[in-house]
């Protein structure tokens, strides 16, 4: 009883001592506590059925942050213990990048090579069941979850896909993603590099992957461009961003952060490479599925002036999160920052503008694979973060744009949907039938560089 007198002590000295809005702010807060405390209680006591009270608050902190916008969550006990199994590479995963758009699972991207691109799955293709459970009502942590299991067991996806009658069906082998990053050609006097995701070296791999091509042109004779190829590449880690842009760029500022506390503002400038890539003139393509780590390369290199940027405009995922351990078996994932580009322009919701629009619409397994009306923006996902601050006029504007905008898209793909029951075929790549890819090159031709 004493103690419990003290702590009433010193929690009216702490409001007696602080300003009055801070002392209303907390009586606020306190007020609201008390609120999801009685409804809890009114739940645990009066629902007809016995219910798990860590399952009710675990679903309520979920709730609290999903209002927040998509990438911030919290990691119960299952999720969090699962995430730090992921660090440690102890689990078989299906190489695909998924979301949510409107409470239905979406794929952003298959990885190139991975289990998942083998069987034929594509972006903007809808996961509406997870072997024969379906996906409607689950998180995207607990959707992916269930994606994740046993290394060599079999897991059996149902997607709906745009133009196709009937539900999907795919059965993948969970392995452990180990991909090629980068994928070479040379094309005439031109290299083409795909980076198809920003892993560990892959920088180093891109730099090894040039030298390789440099020597096979004859003596007396070199390269005349790279189109670096970032189409449908999900992103990955940050300093791989710093290191690809840093092969290309001399100096300056590849990428800084903002954020509201100043803790969490940081900028990453060019490491020193000495390459000789640095001479050759460079174009990058990108696409709906170009997302973080992709438009941090592309956004630098665009505002350097040291490459031009063809295609369609990415995805939009510029904001930062961080996971915290809040308790000995939970988590929480929470957006503090936004990346910005070399000049200060944010990417969050946004994207890269091309310098060139092309859109892919020549070569049968760019067509059927590159489709820009599958792609899924962050922009489209539901409460995504704006790059700036909105005022509520604003924010109604926004969102009768928004819907204006994806009304438009819905009855263009009605109108160019035909139902065809066809099987997968194997998907192999052939850059010289790949429009976009002919288009970079042709500019890079007539176009002259900035040379760092």
């Amino acid at each position: 009883m004493k103690r419990r007198i003290c702590a009433v002590l010193s929690t009216s000295a702490i409001l007696a001592f602080s300003s009055p809005a801070l002392a209303n702010k907390e009586k606020s807060r306190f007020e609201k506590l008390e609120l999801f405390n009685k409804v809890l209680h009114i739940v645990e006591s009066q629902y007809y059925r016995k219910v798990d009270t860590e399952k009710l608050i675990d679903g309520a902190l979920k709730g609290m942050l999903s209002t927040l916008d998509p990438h911030s969550t919290f990691l119960d006990k299952k999720i969090f213990e699962k995430m730090q199994e992921d660090t440690k590479g102890e689990y078989g995963g299906l190489g695909i990048e998924v979301t949510q758009k409107d409470g239905v699972l979406v794929i952003v991207t298959p990885i190139e090579d991975s289990p998942a691109y083998k069987v034929g799955l594509k972006s903007g293709d809808k996961i509406v069941e997870i072997n024969q459970d379906s996906t409607l009502g689950i998180t995207l942590e607990e959707a992916v979850d269930k994606m994740k299991g046993e290394l060599g067991t079999v897991i059996s996806l149902g997607v709906i896909r745009k133009g196709v009658k009937d539900i999907q069906y795919f059965k993948v082998k969970r392995q452990i993603i180990k991909t090629r990053p980068v994928k070479s050609y040379t094309l005439n006097d031109y290299i083409l590099i795909r980076l198809n995701q920003f892993q560990r070296n892959s920088g180093k791999f891109i730099v090894k992957a040039i030298k390789k091509h440099r020597k096979s042109f004859k003596k007396g004779t070199a390269p005349k461009g790279i189109v670096l190829d970032l189409r449908s590449n999900p992103g990955g880690l940050l300093d791989e961003a710093v290191n690809v842009s840093s092969i290309f760029l001399k100096e300056g500022i590849v990428v800084s952060t903002e954020g509201r506390d100043p803790k969490n503002k940081e900028i990453r400038y060019v490491k020193k490479s000495g390459h000789k890539e640095l001479d050759l003139p460079i174009a990058v393509l990108i696409n709906g599925s170009s997302a973080s780590a992709s438009e941090i390369v592309a956004g630098a290199l665009q505002d350097h002036k040291r490459a031009m940027i063809i295609g369609t405009n990415s995805f939009g995922k510029g904001s930062v999160q961080t996971v915290s351990q809040v308790s000995k078996d939970q988590g929480l994932k929470l957006t503090i920052a936004q990346y910005m580009t070399p000049t200060g322009r944010k990417i969050q919701a946004i994207g890269i503008k091309p310098d060139v629009e092309v859109a892919a619409t020549e070569g049968k397994w760019v067509k059927e694979n590159f489709t820009e009306d599958g792609y899924v923006r962050e922009a489209d996902l539901r409460n995504h973060l704006t790059a700036t601050i909105e005022t509520k006029e604003e924010k109604a504007a926004r969102i009768v744009r928004e819907k204006a905008a994806r009304v438009r898209r819905i009855a263009k793909a009605k109108k160019s949907t035909k139902l065809k029951t066809t099987k997968e075929k194997q998907r192999k790549y052939n850059p010289a039938n790949d429009y976009q890819v002919q288009q970079a090159i042709r500019f890079l031709q007539v176009v002259k560089f900035k040379k760092m």
